[in-house]
Parts: structure tokens; sequence; C-alpha cells
């Protein structure tokens, strides 16, 4: 189920994916933003303290794998890394992911052991998707834990992909 929102806050995953173009590394951005549900107290207590508000932004990032030389700089393990502070807490159960590019297998693994609660993606990754492209890690039964996934098929998102491998192939 696609939000008002979803395309906004993608819009703010894309600009995060420009940095990363921008720095060399695969263009994919991500950010965390708090969904308020009064029916989960823990979660309210937490977003009181914080000062938390529906849709507040808690995480902002993007790739830095080749700048941190580091191969697990990828967007998502840094914007909830980033939210867990923020929020001092591990679960980010009423949190929505909204992500450029479809998780790999390491991303969809933290998104569950993270509990984030939706994630939204701007483009399909039929090379390395764990969200329904190639498995489906947020869906698995055997877990405790699923996350609510939305496509939005973001012509932007596959674009700024298309043009960053187009440029690294012409060098």
């Amino acid at each position: 189920m696609t939000s008002k929102n979803d395309k906004y806050f993608i819009e703010e995953a894309l600009k995060q994916a420009k940095i990363a173009a921008n720095s060399g590394d695969i263009p994919v951005g991500c950010i965390v933003v708090y969904r308020e549900n009064k029916k989960n107290k823990k979660m309210c207590e937490i977003a009181d303290t914080a000062g938390l508000k529906d849709g507040t932004v808690l995480a902002r990032a993007y790739n830095k794998r080749n700048k941190d030389k580091n191969a697990i700089s990828h967007a998502e393990i840094l914007a909830i890394s980033k939210a867990c502070k923020k929020i001092k807490d591990f679960r980010l159960e009423e949190c929505t992911m909204y992500v450029t590019l479809e998780p790999c297998q390491m991303c969809a693994g933290a998104i569950v052991q993270s509990r984030i609660k939706r994630l939204v993606i701007g483009a399909k990754s039929i090379k390395a998707g764990s969200c329904g492209s190639i498995i489906n890690i947020l869906d698995n039964n055997e877990f405790n834990h699923k996350v609510e996934v939305t496509y939005l098929e973001n012509e932007d998102c596959k674009e700024i992909l298309k043009d960053f491998f187009k440029k690294i192939r012409m060098k």
C-alpha cells in the first residue's frame, strides 16, 4: 500500500543516492522515518523522550563502500545504525525505511533484525535483490518478524543507477 508521503520520502532518499554517485559509490540512498503508532506503548515512550513526531526523519545515509573501503558500508546498514543511536534502541518497530534500490541479503537481514515495520523501494535489483527479486528474506515464515514491502518503481531511482554504470563502462 502506497502512502501519499512515499513519493516525497523516496525523493529524499534519492538525494542521498546522488551524494553517493558524486563520491564514486554505487548510487543508493536511504532514509528511516518514524511513524507514530499509539498502540505501541514502548515506542511511544521512546518517541516522547526523543521528541519524535510522526514523519520525523531519524536517519539519512548513502552507500560508502568505496569511500570507507568497507563491505558493510551500505546505505541501509548506515541508516539503521544512525536511527538506532537516535532512539537509543535496536528496535525500529514503528519506522519506515525508504531506499532507492532493493536491498541485498545482508541489508534485508538487518532490516528484519531491526524490526523495521515497512520498506519502500524505488527500484528492483535483478542481481542482488533480497526482498522479492531473487529471494525474499523479509517475508519468511521462519523468522519472528515480517516487513511490509512497497515497490514504487521510481524512474529516477532506475536512471541514476543506469547513468552511474554507463559512466563506469565508458572508462
